[in-house]
């Protein structure tokens, strides 16, 4: 047992100790480690239905299980946890090296991550790619190195640099699962499996967030569900001549537009439906105020605006920061993030096309159930059809979730506040940032549904032009290591 008195605060030299080694671990081992993760294509399931057979994901959950064990942490037990037909999920437990920290009921740390990606996209520079790393000035490009391939390696660089300094610390289990961009569909029969096995879990530590800038740490205060699937209309069972038909038969491209105006303002952006809108706390806007005072113009000035109309960039919906923070975290909005029955320019003829079908992602608001969203989306969508035209929404979801449900953090525990301030300031030279994130972690509902006192620290490295799911993705190494070493320091203060 550690000799060390766990109720003093980090000294500076021991905050030190602990950012030199994580510094050392990620140079040393897990860039090399991540550099490989990217090269291999382990695409979600959602975007790559033969996912078993390919093997990528099987691939990279293994190669991070080998890493984790060739690290011989005291006392670790790790498992690949398999149900069949689902994807495979690492879970590690390593004992606690605080006083008392193994009897019965005594707190767990719970740090959690994923391992599947998002597919290629294109628009990559011509020096980079999704599958071929590049290490260029503290930036690992390529798909997954932020969103979230680190995760696990910087899990557990955390519980090493604390135990490589004798610095006490609670039970730590780890989740790393291979399901969240499809929004984690398998997740839940893993979580009911390992249920008895995560124990009295009173913080959870996410690394699949984002970050405001790379000048602090930034605590994420909560994420929007989400409501994915394909709508489609089909009036012909095969293309026509459109000099024959227009006119006749009904465009399905103009069904779908009338079909989505129930649901989007097109003037505006705006979702018509109340249902899909709920008031912000409170103390969201306030957070938001804050945020935008240290960020500034920056919320909207980071994007990769195209060239406008008049030679100046495109605009955005606001100049405000303060409702941009709002608009991304709180308000529901369409994207169209795909489409189908549409032939190439090159080969498009004078044909009416038969169908038409676009991929929709409605983003929610945190508190609206996703599950109940997703049936109220699928009624409104396909109700009294123009034309009595074939009108469907197939949503993404499987086993009974048709739709993934937001997450709002509990208030701060005093302890967490004061420690996430601290480590901030050892590790960053500036106050922790409080901010929203409008993507979905479906994990975090589930975990405050099941474990309702537990804190939460909710993190990532997808800060300004990271540019997740996107072409030209990359990991800001150096803003990595300071946030390892910040989880590290605020792991130590739990109580």
């Amino acid at each position: 047992m550690n000799a060390r008195d766990p109720n003093l605060p980090l000294q500076p030299d021991e905050g030190n100790a602990i950012k030199a080694f994580t510094d050392r671990l990620w140079d040393a081992e897990i860039v090399p480690a991540i550099t490989h993760y990217i090269s291999i294509p382990a695409k979600s399931p959602m975007f790559d239905a033969d996912w078993a057979a390919n093997g990528h994901i099987e691939r990279v959950i293994t190669d991070a299980a080998r890493w984790v064990e060739s690290k011989r942490v005291a006392g670790i037990k790790l498992e690949v946890v398999r149900i069949a037909g689902r994807t495979p999920v690492i879970f590690f437990e390593v004992p606690a090296t605080k006083a008392g920290g193994n009897e019965a009921g005594a707190p767990t740390i719970c740090l959690y991550g994923h391992l599947d990606k998002q597919p290629e996209f294109n628009g990559w520079r011509n020096d980079l790619g999704p599958w071929t790393p590049k290490y260029v000035d503290g930036l690992l490009y390529g798909r997954g190195s932020a969103d979230d391939g680190y995760a696990v390696y910087a899990s557990l660089a955390a519980i090493m640099a604390l135990d490589a300094q004798g610095i006490p610390r609670p039970r730590c289990v780890g989740i790393i699962e291979s399901c969240e961009e499809s929004g984690s569909f398998d997740l839940p029969a893993y979580i009911d499996v390992l249920k008895a096995r995560l124990g009295n879990v009173s913080l959870v530590v996410c690394l699949d967030s984002g970050a405001g800038n790379y000048e602090q740490l930034w605590l994420t205060t909560n994420l929007r569900g989400m409501v994915s699937g394909v709508l489609k209309v089909e009036v012909l069972t095969e293309g026509v001549h459109s000099g024959d038909s227009s006119g006749l038969v009904p465009s399905t491209f103009r069904i779908l537009r009338q079909v989505l105006d129930r649901l989007e303002d097109s003037a505006t952006g705006e979702l018509l439906p109340q249902s899909f809108h709920c008031a912000i706390p409170a103390d969201r806007i306030e957070q938001a105020k804050a945020a935008a005072q240290t960020l500034g113009d920056e919320v909207w000035k980071r994007f990769p605006w195209a060239c406008g109309a008049d030679g100046g960039p495109v605009l955005p919906t606001t100049t405000d920061p303060v409702q941009a923070l709002l608009n991304r975290t709180w308000k529901p909005t369409l994207s169209v993030t795909g489409a189908e029955g549409f032939p190439e320019l090159k080969n498009a003829g004078n044909v009416l096309r038969p169908y038409t079908a676009f991929k929709l992602g409605l983003r929610l608001p945190p508190l609206i159930d996703g599950n109940e969203a997703a049936a109220r989306l699928k009624a409104l969508l396909e109700d009294n059809a123009p034309y009595n035209a074939k009108v469907t929404f197939a949503s993404d979801g499987r086993a009974g979730a048709q739709g993934a449900t937001g997450w709002n953090a509990p208030a701060l525990a005093p302890w967490l506040d004061q420690a996430l301030n601290t480590a901030s300031q050892a590790h960053f030279g500036a106050p922790c940032g409080h901010i929203g994130q409008g993507g979905t972690i479906p994990l975090m509902s589930m975990l405050q549904k099941g474990f309702p006192a537990a804190q939460m620290m909710v993190c990532g490295v997808l800060g300004p032009k990271s540019n997740a799911h996107g072409p030209n993705e990359f990991l800001h190494v150096p803003y990595a290591k300071k946030l390892t070493a910040a989880v590290a320091q605020v792991m130590a203060a739990c109580p």
